[in-house]
């Protein structure tokens, strides 16, 4: 067993985790399981981002079809390709924010431990990818949950937080609490998963995405300085006018229902 602190410990005098990757090891098998069982469907492929020393893809194994891990260390890739010799496991030295994911032509799942400082770009990129999805399951710190999950209104309310619920029904699975790992982060964590709730319209989305981040570009400035070096004057004060919106109203105050209204009158 991969999880298990008195390993984890034994590898770690060997090699150092490495701070610029976020290196903390799941040291709970009990915790590994739960994210596994959560995360797989035994027909499907499961993509694992960071695998690390494998504790979570030995779990993936058990639940999954097969696994297609991207690991950017090299000493963890070569250390997961000793720790897992089972053939269902492909595991490709490769950071996932190059990985081509139009390979993936059938329905996926995605796993991953999630480190702070990549969070945010992993998630665009499967958010709009061309993945046929099936789930994803991730583990980020809590404040990330939190901001996926935030509400308009909410200082944690932002642009990953639209496009998410744009696209998935999203639900906190669990909170992980930072002693199950090594080295121990400073912060507690948390299971976030997302299921596809709408069929994808890639065109749409790029764009309404676009516009999203745009809208979200300074959170202190009006959304009408946001996007008046994309639309022109005539246009932005018809969408104003249109939709009754306050000229001093910002991104983190609308919610998503108006934002599609004020996307639709922009495309006009």
């Amino acid at each position: 067993m991969i999880a298990n602190i008195n390993y984890v410990k034994e590898v770690m005098g060997e090699l150092k985790a490495k701070k610029k990757y976020g290196q903390n090891f799941l040291i709970d098998s009990n915790v590994v399981d739960k994210i596994a069982k959560n995360a797989c469907d035994k027909e499907l492929t499961t993509i694992e981002i960071g695998p690390g020393l494998g504790a979570l893809s030995e779990m993936l194994l058990k639940y999954s079809k097969d696994v297609e891990a991207y690991e950017i260390d090299k000493d963890m890739y070569e250390l997961l390709k000793r720790n897992i010799s089972d053939e269902r496991l492909h595991v490709y030295l490769q950071d996932f924010l190059d990985a081509d994911l139009d390979k993936y032509k059938e329905k996926v799942s995605i796993c991953a431990n999630l480190p702070y400082y990549v969070t945010t770009p992993i998630l665009f990129k499967i958010f709009e990818s061309d993945l046929n999805i099936n789930k994803i399951t991730v583990m980020v710190q809590k404040e990330v949950g939190d901001r996926i999950c935030a509400k308009a209104g909410s200082e944690d309310y932002g642009a990953l937080s639209i496009e998410v619920q744009y696209l998935y029904d999203v639900k906190t699975e669990m909170d992980v609490s930072r002693k199950v790992f090594y080295p121990q982060p400073n912060v507690d964590s948390a299971i976030i998963s997302f299921r596809p709730i709408r069929e994808k319209d890639r065109e749409f989305e790029q764009r309404f995405f676009t516009l999203i981040k745009n809208s979200f570009r300074m959170r202190r400035k009006t959304l009408y300085n946001n996007l008046k070096d994309l639309y022109d004057k005539e246009t932005l004060e018809k969408m104003y006018l249109k939709l009754d919106l306050d000229n001093n109203i910002r991104a983190q105050q609308i919610d998503l229902h108006t934002f599609m209204k004020i996307y639709k009158e922009l495309e006009k």
